[in-house]
């Protein structure tokens, strides 16, 4: 993935894209907790994407914004279809690109004649940005071959700090609808529980092989947390972060920020 600089001349979207850039993938350190926390999600969404598929396989990369982790996943050897409704950022995640097989389609996937379907669709932090994630997780499992898999990550809604709504106790999700497809964490409208998860898995026929509960608010920096990670050695807080896995259930998912979770799409089903 090549460095890119930034210039006057780009748009809005690429120069907030840039930004996270600078924490993402170019070692920005004036926000240690948000970097750890990205590569807590970016390993273990690649890692899960690795042990379930065979290089060479089809990924559609979902609301991928500045596109790191197609340009990652090409890199790796699989063939990536770029995604989002900002169709202006498909020329920013060029300047990055590579090595790898990736393609670009902007517009709503959903809404798109793709023309295929794909061992993997990837949605990454987007389906706590829509009114309806059970119909939003329903069209990514249709766009799945049989057998493939569908991998979601997105904050963990019963992390000890969360005060949005749950999905499951709202009674007309339509409220939100003007609210969207917002980017960034002040577009959340529902952060998903593991109850919840399981019920949209049943809901959309798709089957959860792995769920992965991580960064803990050490990793995170959050609670006042930020400034221990500014002393404390990056193998400490790995070590620390790898210590949460191994709490019981009940514990590590309140203390927990994000999720990450590997659904099969059954053979039989088209």
């Amino acid at each position: 993935m090549k460095r890119i600089c930034p210039s006057p001349e780009w748009p809005e979207s690429w120069r907030t894209s840039y930004k996270y850039d600078l924490l993402e993938i170019y070692n920005e350190k004036s926000s240690l907790g948000y970097a750890y926390a990205y590569e807590r999600r970016f390993n273990t969404t690649l890692g899960l994407i690795e042990s379930a598929l065979p290089f060479g396989s089809s990924i559609i990369d979902i609301a991928a914004a500045q596109g790191n982790f197609s340009l990652a996943l090409a890199e790796r050897g699989y063939k990536v279809l770029w995604n989002d409704l900002r169709g202006e950022l498909a020329d920013y995640v060029k300047l990055k690109h590579e090595t790898g097989d990736i393609e670009y389609l902007s517009g709503n996937a959903f809404d798109l004649n793709l023309g295929e379907k794909f061992d993997c669709v990837l949605i990454s932090e987007v389906i706590e940005h829509v009114a309806h994630p059970d119909q939003f997780l329903i069209n990514a499992a249709s766009i799945a071959k049989p057998g493939g898999i569908v991998l979601m990550s997105t904050p963990n809604g019963c992390y000890f700090r969360n005060n949005l709504p749950k999905f499951s106790e709202c009674p007309d999700p339509s409220i939100f609808e003007s609210l969207q497809f917002k980017p960034n964490s002040d577009g959340h409208i529902f952060l998903l529980w593991p109850d919840e998860i399981q019920w949209l898995s049943a809901q959309s026929g798709l089957k959860i092989e792995t769920i992965v509960y991580h960064t803990n608010p050490l990793t995170a920096g959050h609670v006042k947390l930020e400034l221990a990670l500014r002393v404390l050695p990056k193998r400490s807080v790995r070590f620390l972060e790898s210590a949460t896995a191994l709490l019981p259930f009940p514990i590590r998912t309140r203390v927990t920020t994000g999720s990450v979770t590997l659904f099969r799409k059954p053979s039989d089903q088209i």
